[in-house]
């Protein structure tokens, strides 16, 4: 799997989420929590003290991305992860289709609660 960043999502990662606290990994990950079963998902990045442990390693052009191998299935080898100016989220899409026009950044650190 590899994940491009563009760069105004890029910023407002780093911005929101790596200022105060550098630590941290992405996990992108496709959250069922409150959608009813395992098939109804959306697509939201995390920012977790560490890896799980069988997460894998996505290949990314700015950030070090995981992903858990089992949910690998819900999307495309290639990503892109953009920002649309104003917005308050970010824009997960492949050349095919868009996952999700409105995605989360899920702060999970123990840090953040």
């Amino acid at each position: 799997m590899y994940i491009m960043f563009t760069e105004e999502a890029s910023a407002y990662i780093r911005e929101r989420h790596f200022v105060a606290r550098a630590a941290g990994a992405i996990k992108l990950a496709y959250d069922t929590e409150g959608c009813g079963c395992a098939v109804n998902g959306v697509a939201a990045l995390w920012i977790m003290d560490n890896p799980e442990e069988d997460d894998q390693l996505a290949r990314s052009n700015l950030f070090t991305v995981f992903y858990d191998p089992k949910q690998e299935l819900f999307f495309e080898d290639k990503l892109t992860v953009d920002r649309r100016p104003g917005q308050q989220s970010l824009v997960l899409k492949s050349s095919q289709q868009t996952y999700n026009p409105s995605m989360r950044v899920i702060d999970r650190r123990s840090s953040a609660k």
